[in-house]
């Protein structure tokens, strides 16, 4: 349920907050083949202006992040995505737990200092930190929705050009009792122990690496 709160940031640095919605990969294991071209051979017109609209989040911080141009201003994006059933309880399973809930829908609005990412590609060990961002999500019952909505300040240390190291500092959680006590017990966990730092730092590479290489056509030489 943490991935489900990361998200671009979560790939750039959360953008790292959410290569959650960027790179939307399984947190505990990835997607083969077969299954990620039946989740796209059965997306709906929603998730495919979603993805559309990652795709032009991930362009242009990877302009900045393999350019490094612009160098300056802000990275702004607004990221959503819907998590279905199926992936949220593959990504639960890290916790040895499943998903007790429908789909989910989650928004956010990332806003990254330019001149941060260029100096975490830089080679030197650099310490990124991040503003605070809101990840908003609803829900699905079976007969109603549940509002959710969770805050994290993340900090990324980045050396030779990767991240080495990734602390999300869950905030605020806002969401019905049940749901909120799962999530708080992730996130808590995180906070105290980083028990999802691994998986935060690898999404965040391979953000920066296989991510960008995927629209490379879209930002190289601009």
């Amino acid at each position: 349920m943490a991935r489900l709160v990361w998200t671009c940031a979560w790939a750039v640095g959360a953008a790292l907050v959410a290569s959650v919605m960027c790179t939307g990969k399984a947190a505990a294991q990835k997607l083969t083949p077969e299954e990620k071209a039946a989740i796209l051979a059965s997306e709906t017109p929603e998730e495919k202006e979603e993805r559309e609209t990652r795709r032009q989040c991930a362009i242009a911080a990877c302009g900045t992040l393999r350019n490094k141009r612009p160098d300056s201003g802000t990275l702004a994006c607004s990221v959503r995505k819907t998590w279905r059933k199926e992936a949220l309880n593959k990504m639960m399973s890290r916790a040895k737990v499943s998903w007790p809930w429908g789909n989910a829908r989650c928004a956010g609005e990332l806003k990254i200092d330019r001149a941060v990412l260029v100096q975490a590609m830089s080679g030197a060990e650099f310490e990124a930190k991040f503003d605070k961002h809101e990840l908003k999500c609803e829900i699905d019952l079976e007969k109603e929705k549940y509002p959710m909505k969770v805050q994290l300040t993340p900090k990324v240390t980045f050396k030779d050009g990767k991240a080495v190291k990734a602390v999300m500092n869950w905030g605020d959680v806002e969401a019905p009792t049940l749901a909120k006590t799962a999530l708080w017990s992730i996130t808590a966990a995180d906070n105290q122990l980083g028990v999802l730092q691994g998986t935060i730092v690898e999404d965040i590479n391979e953000f920066i690496t296989t991510k960008c290489d995927e629209v490379k056509s879209e930002w190289e030489g601009k």
